[in-house]
């Protein structure tokens, strides 16, 4: 199976430390990022990898090379303009004939692919979108009323949990059929494009460790976690 990392971003929200460093490639730990996800791919028999590129390109490619020395083989694919989180797979499509996995470049979490695997093909999925649980806490006390502005109840600091995108899927090729050539497109929009399209898409809710390293807050949890978690 391939895999295709998302590591074009220029990680806004992560300045000042992608200044000088593309986002995939800040030190978690003593590991770049991007080294830390290739050795967990390799890890769960992952070694065939694209490295979608764009921002500070040459750091990556220079960094990793052609993966032998993590034992794995990498293909780099260079946007010349933005083209989104979906876009990118338009320029490596005629290399994406089986099931192949697509994950950001910046997202630490302890799958267990093999499981996530099983569960795609038992359910015949076009694409399988990983899902991890978050709560958030309202910090103020919700009060609800009815038509006519009488009292019904107050929820006091309520917490809500929601179900996110973990940034990691498991995609069919045919579904490329969908994908406009050329064009910025974000994967939401694409997700949503396939669903009204009729095609068979699931989540895969992850009960485990995830973690996405896009804000500096969760950027200096990844470093106290990674070593912690064994997560390299």
């Amino acid at each position: 199976m391939k895999a295709v990392i998302l590591a074009g971003g220029e990680g806004r929200r992560l300045l000042p430390y992608t200044t000088t460093f593309p986002k995939p490639m800040v030190p978690v730990g003593n590991r770049p990022m991007l080294e830390i996800l290739l050795r967990q791919l390799r890890a769960n028999g992952i070694r065939d990898v694209i490295v979608a590129t764009g921002y500070l390109d040459e750091i990556i490619r220079t960094s990793l090379g052609d993966g032998a020395a993590l034992d794995v083989s990498i293909i780099y694919s260079k946007e010349s303009r933005p083209l989104g989180t979906a876009g990118p797979l338009d320029l490596v499509r005629d290399r994406l004939h089986e099931t192949f996995l697509l994950i950001n470049g910046d997202v630490l979490a302890d799958l267990d692919f093999a499981r996530l695997v099983r569960a795609h093909r038992e359910r015949a999925s076009d694409v399988t979108i990983v899902l991890a649980r978050r709560t958030e806490t309202v910090d103020f006390g919700l009060v609800a009323i009815d038509a006519q502005q009488r009292f019904v109840a107050w929820d006091e600091k309520p917490v809500r949990e929601h179900l996110v995108s973990a940034g990691i899927y498991l995609v069919e090729p045919r579904v490329l059929a969908h994908l406009p050539v050329d064009t910025t497109i974000n994967l939401p929009d694409f997700i949503v494009a396939l669903h009204h399209a009729g095609c068979v898409l699931h989540g895969y809710v992850h009960e485990g460790y995830w973690l996405d390293i896009g804000r500096p807050a969760d950027y200096e949890q990844a470093c106290r976690d990674v070593e912690r978690l064994g997560l390299w």
